[in-house]
C-alpha cells in the first residue's frame, strides 16, 4: 500500500477553494539545496563559531557533534509528520492537528513571531557584512542600513518571482559557498599538517566539562536553525511523503560532516588557541588568508553569497508557513492568497519582510533613547546577536510542541503505525535535548538586554495562548482546518 493510500479517512481534507502553490515544482535535489541554504554554513559558522569557541573553548568541534545529534532527533519528529501527513504549514499544521484550534493558532503565531526575529537579523547582517567588505577593500563607507535594504528588496523580488527560479539561485549560491569552506578548510589541514592534533575532539579541553559543553549548546544548536526548511516547500516537491525527509536527513549529515570539517580546520589553523580565535571577529577568514590571499578573497565572497542564499530560501520557507496558517484560517485570510500566475505567497511574503524591517527599525530607534547610539551598540553584527537570540527561543519553544504531538498524532491518528523508538522515544530525547539550550538561554543573571528576553518571550506565549483561545471559542471549526491541507492532495 502506498503513503497516499493509508491516510485515515479521519484526517481532514483540504477545503476545494484552498489557494495551492506551483505544485511538482521542486525536485529532491531542489529542496535539500534550500534547506542547507537557508542554515548557510558560511553565514552561521562565520559569525557563530568564535562565540562558540568563547564559550565551550577549542573543543568547539565536539560540542557541534552533540548538537547535530540533538538536531537528528528533531529531524525525525519533522520526517515522521511529514511521511504522514507532508503540509506546508510545518510544525503548525502538525501541532495543530494533534491538540487542536487553540495549538494551532498559538503554534502559528510563535512561529511566526520566532522566525521573523530571526530573519531581521540576517537583513541587518547582509548589509553589515556587505558594507565591511566594501571598506576593508575598496575603503568606501556605506551605512549597513543603506546595503540591507538593497539586499532584502533584491531577495523579496526574487522569491515573488517564483519558488523555481529563487530555489535554484539560493542553491547555486548555497554550492559556491560549501566549495570554498571545503577547500579553504582542506588548505589549512594541508598546510598545518606536522601539527594536527585531536585536542578538538577530547571532552577534556571543553572549558568548564560539561557545564561549558552545555553553555555552548545553544549556540551550536543554532548553527542549524534551517534545516526544517524543506518541510514548508513539500506542495511544491514532487513526492514530498519520499522527498521531504529525505532532504532533512541529508541536510542534517552533510552540515554536520561540513561544520565538523570548518571547525577542526579554523582551531587548528589558529595552533589550538582559543584567545587568538576568539580576538578575531569572523575567525575563518584571517585564518584563510594566511594561507593565501586569493583564498581569503573567496572566502569573503562566500560569506556575502551564504548571506544572500539565507535570505532567499529563508524568506520564501518561512513566509509559506505564515501563508498556510492565513489559507487555513489560523490568521487573517488574506495572508493565505497567491500571486494569481507566479503562484507564489506574495502577501504572506510582504508581511513577513515588513514586519523583520520594522523590528530593525525600533531596535534602532530604541538605542537612541536609550543613548546607546554613540556607544557602537548600533552595528549589524551587534543586532544579529541580539535578535537571533531572541528569535531563537521561540522557535525552540516550536520544536518543543512539535515533538511533544508527535506521539499523540500517531495513536489518535495512525494507531496501527505507532513505532516506540521513532514515536516516543527520539521525540522525548528531542524534548530533552531542546530543554538544555532553553535554560541557558533564559537561566537569571544574563547582561542586558539577554536577562529580559526570556520574560518577552513569556509575554509572547502567554499573549498568543489568550488570543488563540479566544479566537478558537468564536470559530469551533479551527481545529478541523489545522492541517487540512495536504500537500499532495
Amino acid at each position: 500500500m502506498s503513503d497516499r493510500a493509508s491516510v485515515p479517512f479521519t484526517e481532514t481534507k483540504a477545503p476545494e477553494s484552498a489557494e495551492r502553490l506551483h505544485r511538482g515544482a521542486l525536485s529532491l535535489v531542489d529542496i535539500s539545496a534550500s534547506t542547507m541554504a537557508n542554515i548557510g554554513p558560511a553565514y552561521s559558522f562565520y559569525f557563530g563559531f568564535g562565540f562558540l569557541v568563547f564559550t565551550a573553548g577549542v573543543a568547539a568541534p565536539l560540542t557541534i557533534i552533540v548538537a547535530g545529534i540533538a538536531i537528528a532527533f528533531l529531524g525525525n519528529t519533522l520526517s515522521q509528520f511529514s511521511r504522514a501527513q507532508p503540509s506546508t504549514g510545518g510544525f503548525i499544521s502538525f501541532v495543530g492537528k494533534t491538540f487542536g484550534g487553540t495549538s494551532a493558532v498559538t503554534t502559528a503565531l510563535l512561529c511566526g513571531a520566532g522566525y521573523i526575529i530571526a530573519i531581521s537579523s540576517v537583513f541587518a547582517v547582509s548589509g553589515g557584512y556587505l558594507s565591511d567588505v566594501l571598506k576593508y577593500y575598496f575603503g568606501w563607507n556605506i551605512p549597513w542600513i543603506i546595503l540591507s535594504v538593497v539586499l532584502t528588496a533584491a531577495a523579496t523580488v526574487m522569491t515573488i518571482r517564483g519558488v523555481g527560479v529563487s530555489t535554484k539561485l539560493a542553491g547555486l549560491f548555497f554550492a559556491f559557498e560549501m566549495i570554498v569552506l571545503v577547500v579553504v578548510s582542506v588548505a589549512i589541514l594541508i598546510k598545518s599538517g606536522g601539527h594536527l592534533s585531536l585536542v578538538p575532539f577530547e571532552p577534556s579541553h571543553i572549558t568548564g566539562g560539561f557545564s561549558g559543553l552545555a553553555a555552548g549548546f545553544p549556540l551550536a544548536i543554532y548553527l542549524f536553525i534551517g534545516w526544517e526548511n524543506s518541510a514548508a516547500l513539500a506542495e511544491e516537491t514532487g513526492n514530498p511523503r519520499r522527498n521531504v525527509p529525505r532532504a532533512v536527513y541529508m541536510s542534517i549529515a552533510l552540515m554536520l560532516a561540513g561544520y565538523v570539517l570548518f571547525a577542526f580546520a579554523t582551531v587548528t589553523g589558529y595552533g589550538y588557541n582559543a584567545s587568538k580565535l576568539t580576538a578575531q571577529a569572523i575567525p575563518f577568514i584571517p585564518v584563510a588568508h594566511n594561507v593565501a590571499a586569493f583564498l581569503g578573497v573567496l572566502a569573503y565572497v562566500a560569506g556575502f553569497t551564504s548571506t544572500i542564499g539565507v535570505l532567499i530560501s529563508a524568506i520564501n520557507s518561512q513566509a509559506r508557513l505564515i501563508f498556510n496558517a492565513g489559507r487555513e484560517g489560523l490568521l487573517p485570510r488574506w495572508i493565505g492568497r497567491v500571486h494569481s500566475s507566479r503562484r507564489t505567497p506574495m502577501n504572506a511574503i510582504y508581511v513577513f519582510v515588513a514586519i523583520a524591517s520594522l523590528i530593525i527599525i525600533v531596535w534602532a530607534v530604541g538605542h537612541l533613547i536609550g543613548g546607546h547610539a554613540q556607544q557602537g551598540q548600533m552595528n549589524a553584527l551587534n543586532f544579529f546577536v541580539e535578535s537571533s537570540t531572541m528569535g531563537t527561543i521561540l522557535v525552540l519553544v516550536v520544536y518543543f510542541l512539535a515533538n511533544l504531538a508527535l506521539p499523540f498524532y500517531y495513536r489518535k491518528f495512525r494507531p496501527s503505525e505507532f513505532n516506540v523508538v521513532k514515536h516516543a522515544v527520539l521525540p522525548v530525547l528531542g524534548m530533552i535535548a531542546i530543554g538544555v539550550p532553553v535554560y541557558y538561554l533564559c537561566k537569571p543573571g544574563q547582561a542586558a538586554p539577554y536577562d529580559w528576553f526570556p520574560y518577552a518571550a513569556l509575554a509572547i506565549v502567554v499573549i498568543a495562548v489568550a488570543y488563540a483561545y479566544i479566537l478558537n471559542r468564536r470559530d469551533p471549526g479551527l481545529g478541523e482546518r489545522a492541517g487540512s491541507i495536504v500537500a499532495d492532495e
